[in-house]
């Protein structure tokens, strides 16, 4: 990703320049600068771990709420930001029964 030198906006590739689409400036590409920049399609798909030799102690904090799915009081739980900075996590919940996953948010 490369940002504009004259008024920081994002800039794109066109052939051998990056050029700003909010003003226009463009500069000559760096091949050698421009091979530290990643791309999405370069990563490695993820793999499914298995899980059934690890002991729950090992996995994450349990925490006591109600299963809405079989009514057990005890479930794994973890706390993810995916809403804006501004908003409170997500919590997620799994089940130490039946390992029925849900989420809550603040509303």
């Amino acid at each position: 990703m490369e940002f504009c030198d004259e008024c920081g906006s994002m800039m794109k590739t066109e052939d051998d320049v990056w050029v700003c689409g909010n003003c226009g400036y463009e500069k000559p590409r760096d091949t050698a600068d421009e091979e530290h920049m990643t791309s999405t399609a370069a990563r490695e798909e993820s793999e499914v771990v298995d899980m059934s030799d690890v002991d729950d102690a090992e996995i994450g904090p349990t925490t006591t709420v109600i299963c809405p799915e079989c009514g057990n009081d005890r479930a794994r739980y973890e706390m993810k930001q995916i809403r804006s900075a501004d908003e409170s996590e997500t919590r997620f919940f799994t089940c130490t029964e039946c390992g029925h996953k849900w989420r809550e948010d603040d509303h």
